[in-house]
């Protein structure tokens, strides 16, 4: 792993496992730079006032993260940060679609601050980290290796136009939130509906919709 200064985004609404994630990465990374985010918008400013950060923990059920709708949001924009879940939700399926969906790693919050460490280690040296005992090869296969790859081929501005289709905005409204022009914003919603192979914006919104709910066991 490489000794070069690493700025790290903690995000997360508790502020004790806040600490145990500050504590650990300090303690393996004594010259990082760690930012602190207590909700998903507040997480998004850090990103966008700090374009060097090279890894995020992202609470999966902080203020403002619904789902895996924050992971794949970062994902799509940001696609060079490594984002690491943490969750007090340990079911092996959840696990599994986090991975599929691009997350680095994903850390329960019963972890312990070796084990947060091990976790930071391993991400940063290109690797995936699981907790222990979790084998995901036995996991049945999920839908949302499929809808990552649908949602990888998305430009920053489709998705977003995609997070306001499913919002319920109308194009006009889409316009007007992004500064751009009606007529941009139909030709997104073409290409969404063809990057995402669904023949309508309720397809798509439907399909947008399911990020929220595949936290649930």
């Amino acid at each position: 792993m490489s000794e070069d200064v690493v700025k790290l985004a903690v995000a997360d609404d508790h502020p004790l496992f806040r600490t145990a994630l500050i504590q650990a990465a300090s303690k393996l990374l004594p010259t990082s730079e760690i930012i602190e985010a207590d909700c998903y918008d507040s997480l998004i400013q850090v990103i966008q006032q700090h374009p060097d950060i090279e890894l995020i923990f992202l609470d999966l059920n902080m203020p403002g993260n619904e789902g895996f709708t924050g992971l794949t949001s970062i994902k799509n924009a940001y696609q060079d940060i490594q984002v690491v879940m943490v969750s007090a939700n340990e079911d092996p399926s959840v696990i599994s679609k986090a991975i599929d969906l691009g997350a680095s790693g994903y850390i329960p919050k019963s972890a312990s601050l070796d084990q947060i460490a091990a976790a930071i280690e391993e991400v940063l040296d290109g690797e995936t980290w699981l907790p222990v005992g979790i084998d995901l090869t036995n996991i049945e296969p999920t839908p949302a290796k499929a809808l990552a790859d649908k949602l990888h081929k998305l430009t920053p501005a489709q998705y977003r136009v995609l997070q306001m289709i499913a919002d319920g905005l109308l194009n006009k409204q889409i316009a007007y939130e992004m500064n751009i022009q009606e007529p941009t914003v139909k030709n997104h919603v073409s290409a969404i509906l063809q990057k995402l192979q669904v023949n309508n914006r309720t397809q798509a919104s439907m399909l947008f919709q399911n990020l929220k709910q595949m936290t649930a066991n």
